[in-house]
């Protein structure tokens, strides 16, 4: 997860991924930002992001975004 929460600071390094657990919900990342993670978890883990799994609790805090990334994987 320290490689996921790395590239969500890269993209944006004035979140606190760490505690927020409604980054959609409260508008905290929009959709260009959402759009670069999901470029950028391609890149460093190897899982697209199918149209089903662009749901907003998908990308809500860093433990959903690593919970898809680990589902993605394993499948």
């Amino acid at each position: 997860m320290d490689k996921l929460l790395e590239l969500l600071k890269g993209i944006r390094p004035d979140v606190d991924f760490e505690t927020e657990t409604a980054l959609i919900d409260d508008g905290i990342l929009d959709s260009f930002d959402v759009v670069s993670i999901i470029s950028e978890l391609d890149d460093e883990f190897g899982v697209q992001i199918r149209i089903a799994e662009l749901d907003p609790d998908n990308f809500n805090s860093l433990q959903s975004i690593w919970n898809l990334v680990q589902k993605l994987k394993s499948n």
